[in-house]
């Protein structure tokens, strides 16, 4: 069945009622963090993790909400050279604040993801 945009929301956003969110200590409390120390215990390889995210049907917030699996998919893990995690969270469009919230109030969420 795959997320809706909905569901994603109510995912990102679920922390905004809590008191002082954007605290490690509050992030923590609430169980983060804890399925990357499983990753990382487990040494869950990446290709794994590429199909978990597929079979989620976790999308992007951009207006295309392209499948972030399958964007994932598109890294080559023997190329040469560094590699770079970028989060994009440019709301350059008028009106328009889908990242703002995240980033102000569950930046954990955003960093342990990135991770």
């Amino acid at each position: 069945m795959g997320w809706s945009r909905r569901m994603a929301n109510e995912v990102c956003l679920r922390n905004l009622d809590q008191e002082r969110p954007w605290l490690l200590e509050q992030y923590q409390s609430r169980g983060g963090y804890e399925v990357l120390k499983k990753i990382l215990k487990e040494k869950t390889p990446p290709e794994q993790l590429i199909e978990e995210v597929k079979q989620s049907g976790l999308r992007g917030r951009g207006g295309a909400g392209f499948p972030t699996g399958l964007k994932w998919s598109f890294i080559t893990r023997n190329a040469p050279g560094q590699k770079y995690v970028v989060c994009n969270s440019d709301e350059g469009e008028p009106g328009t604040f889908k990242d703002r919230d995240i980033l102000r109030y569950n930046p954990h969420q955003l960093i342990e993801g990135m991770i």
